[in-house]
């Protein structure tokens, strides 16, 4: 590293040697925390803004997240702060007046997906892909918390997306990368780092980038990062991809104060942005926009190999528009008898998606229809579509947290059958009341284990 543009031996030494742990995390503007405004997530620590993300603030101490019904409501997400710059990368490049179709492409565990998500104006759709199916899991739950409609999870090898072909306006890689930039938070990176894991890694990011690149629309945005210091998984890159790609580099502006050190690759002098902990307040962290050149005439398209979804019926329609806002403003569809409601202007969009790639979710499942009655999915309860006539119960701490380890708990209410438990004012799940006990509808595969 001592050739790297703005790396300075002394202070990164002792700043790694320091043991000093930061702990950030992003609110969602989608669930407002009424009765909090900036206290801490778990409690009443005072948060400090991160200065490039609108909704990032720093935690004085890390809490237990786990024990904090707010961190299973979806409230926020606990978020590497030097990863949030991705939003200024966005801002300055994309024009977020308008719809867009944008892609993160390396997605799981869902903190940038979360984030775009956070930044996209009305009937933009995000496609969160992630290609390890062992990580595709927690990506979907991160979403569902979540909570909002215009998403779908693929669970993708990167070349499967040239069968969208110029399909999105914005394709986000944070890429595979030998992980230097997290030596601070994670010893496991310090033992798992080489020379040659580098070098595969730069090989492994090109063919990455070489394998998306058709679904993205000419003068489409990329958005390239990394958590690698290692100038040949970064600057490399940026050279490769203008190279190679015909890719126009995109400057950036970040305030000096930030301490963020912006960099020019060596042959083509394509920026990047390198964020050391000495100078930032965050981990090590590098990221870079371009600009796809070329003629934006040519529509999307995509091969259509697979059936339409299947169509709930009137009937079972009826029964689950009550349950969420501006129903006719969604349209239906029906998987493994379970309805799924997605925004009507994704019809195309889904069929198209659907015809193309493995879909692991998609909008929001609303439930199963028995008997002429909706046995609502936990997705809905989590979800910001839900109807705000639905009835809720408000829990105490100590209840919450026995719904959330899915225990036997008790409600005060006059409400009977299926209501929301709410803590402080957000949706946690569902609940049954029933004359004489509480069913806890909580996913088994979600509970809390520890005591």
């Amino acid at each position: 590293m001592q050739h790297v543009n703005g790396f300075a031996e002394e202070t990164f030494k002792a700043v790694h040697a320091s043991g000093v742990q930061l702990t950030s995390v992003r609110m969602n503007p989608g669930k407002i925390i009424n009765d909090q405004s900036l206290q801490g997530p778990a409690g009443n620590t005072p948060l400090e803004q991160v200065p490039w993300c609108a909704n990032g603030y720093y935690l004085n101490e890390r809490p237990s997240f786990t024990a904090d019904p707010l961190f299973h409501a979806g409230a926020y997400y606990v978020q590497e702060a030097s990863s949030m710059f991705l939003e200024q990368a966005l801002q300055q490049t994309v024009d977020l007046t308008q719809p867009i179709r944008i892609l993160d492409l390396c997605a799981a565990p869902g903190g940038k997906s979360t984030l775009i998500q956070s930044l996209l104006p009305a009937e933009s759709l995000l496609v969160s892909n992630e290609v390890i199916k062992t990580r595709v899991n927690i990506l979907s739950e991160n979403i569902t918390k979540w909570g909002a409609a215009n998403v779908i999870v693929t669970n993708n090898d990167p070349k499967d997306f040239q069968r969208l072909q110029q399909y999105f306006d914005v394709i986000v890689v944070d890429a595979p990368c030998s992980g230097s930039g997290l030596f601070r938070k994670d010893a496991m990176a310090i033992e798992e780092w080489s020379l040659n894991n580098v070098q595969l890694c730069s090989q492994r990011q090109q063919r990455i980038l070489a394998d998306i690149m058709p679904a993205l629309k000419e003068n489409g945005i990329l958005i390239y990062s990394t958590c690698s210091y290692s100038t040949e998984e970064d600057e490399t890159i940026c050279d490769w991809l203008m190279e190679e790609m015909q890719m126009e580099s995109l400057q950036l502006k970040a305030d000096k104060s930030w301490g963020i050190v912006e960099t020019v690759s060596e042959i083509k002098k394509g920026y990047g942005y390198r964020f050391y902990p000495d100078k930032v307040k965050g981990e090590g962290f590098f990221i870079a926009a371009f600009k796809q050149q070329g003629d934006d005439n040519v529509i999307a398209t995509a091969t259509k190999t697979k059936d339409k979804p299947a169509k709930p019926t009137t009937k079972e329609i009826d029964i689950v528009k009550p349950w969420i806002k501006d129903a006719p403003n969604f349209f239906f569809i029906k998987q493994n008898e379970e309805l799924i409601a997605m925004p009507l202007h994704f019809e195309n969009d889904l069929a198209l998606i659907q015809a193309a790639l493995y879909i692991k979710k998609a909008g929001i499942r609303m439930g199963t229809v028995i008997r002429e009655e909706l046995i609502p999915h936990h997705e809905l309860a989590l979800s910001t579509i839900i109807n705000t006539t639905t009835p809720a119960c408000d829990a105490s701490l100590e209840t919450a947290l026995q719904y959330l380890r899915k225990q036997d708990i008790k409600i005060e209410t006059t409400i009977k059958g299926w209501a929301l438990i709410q803590y402080r004012q957000l949706p946690l799940g569902w609940i049954k009341i029933l004359p004489n006990r509480v069913n806890n509808y909580y996913p088994k595969e979600w509970r809390i284990l520890n005591k």
